[in-house]
């Protein structure tokens, strides 16, 4: 079988588990690299969740 490149734009915090289910897919063979893009605003409902939980910390 042939290959087959994917170019995303994903947020980094998307990209926890990416490489074990990617493998898991490919048998083993596909792989994958990362390179920084841009600075994007964070969703309201992620900033309302770290200003949650930084006061919890508190």
């Amino acid at each position: 079988a042939g290959q087959q490149k994917i170019k995303a734009y994903v947020p980094l915090a998307g990209l926890h588990s990416y490489s074990t289910a990617l493998r898991s897919m490919t048998q083993g063979r596909g792989t994958f690299s990362k390179k920084f893009s841009h600075y994007e605003k964070a969703p309201d409902e992620v900033v309302q969740k770290i200003i949650t939980e930084a006061k919890e910390a508190k």
